[in-house]
């Protein structure tokens, strides 16, 4: 259930006991975390976080359980191969710097360059995999 006063509400709901967990994104919970106010179960990427290496993903509990936000750059329909293959080899070389990768993974977020095509590919799984999870839920709030 969506928390209308976003995560510092949520979080402290947490802390005082007014609920026993919430699920929550790295953004809104690391300040908590590294202070030590609330404790994490588990992290819902495919690998751990640099910033808590100890703290397991769901994976190693769930077999092949994830459930990550993720974000693709897209371009218009009609737009030439050339300048997609670019602008993604391109992306993808500045994708692996060090450094970048160094500040995104303080943001709780790694780098995962893709082809155009491995990203559809992605895409599409994804939209398999969540397709069930959105269609049981109508059919609940039905």
């Amino acid at each position: 259930m969506p928390y209308t006063g976003g995560p510092s509400h949520a979080i402290s709901d947490v802390v005082t006991g007014r609920v026993g967990m919430i699920i929550e994104g790295y953004s809104g919970i690391a300040a908590a975390a590294r202070s030590g106010s609330v404790k994490l179960i588990a992290v819902a990427s495919a690998k751990r976080l640099r910033a808590f290496p100890d703290l397991p993903t769901v994976a190693e509990t769930i077999a092949d359980f994830q459930a990550t936000g993720w974000a693709v750059l897209v371009a218009p329909l009609g737009t030439p191969d050339g300048i997609i293959d670019k602008v993604s080899e391109d992306l993808r070389k500045v994708a692996v710097e060090p450094e970048l990768e160094k500040k995104l993974a303080t943001l709780g977020s790694y780098t995962n360059p893709m082809s155009p095509a491995e990203a559809m590919a992605f895409v599409r799984k994804q939209q398999q995999t969540w397709q069930p999870v959105l269609d049981e839920i109508a059919k609940q709030q039905r």
